[in-house]
């Protein structure tokens, strides 16, 4: 099982950050975190990227149960999305696959919640 879940979409990189944010929206997410990699690595080390952001998500309902079964779980959080241009000038979406980044955990409490965070952003990557 791979860590992310991707696809390439018909959005532009733009329309595609604001369907992401409104898909997340509709499961009972927000977007707490944005970072412009493209615009760090320029500003920081003067390299040149392709566009390339990482949206961290974030169910307040989902969180306070998963730090609750588990006090260090925060270093997991919040659920990344990244939406980034490719070299083809195709548009990818990608997100965190939380079933496989909670297994590192060894905590059986957290499995049926990271079932249905897992199915939620299913439904997110399905309607993009």
């Amino acid at each position: 099982m791979k860590y992310f879940n991707t696809k390439i979409v018909d959005y532009s990189y733009d329309e595609a950050l604001v369907k992401v944010a409104e898909e997340l929206k509709k499961e009972g997410f927000g977007v707490l975190t944005e970072i412009d990699v493209k615009e760090t690595l320029k500003k920081k080390i003067d390299v040149d990227f392709r566009r390339y952001k990482i949206m961290g998500a974030c169910n307040p309902s989902f969180a306070h149960k998963a730090i609750s079964a588990e006090d260090n779980l925060g270093v997991l959080l919040p659920c990344n999305f990244v939406v980034q241009e490719n070299k083809d000038g195709k548009t990818q979406i990608s997100s965190v696959n939380p079933l496989v980044s909670m297994q590192s955990v060894e905590n059986e409490n957290l499995e049926p919640i990271a079932k249905e965070v897992s199915e939620k952003l299913s439904r997110v990557m399905n309607n993009l």
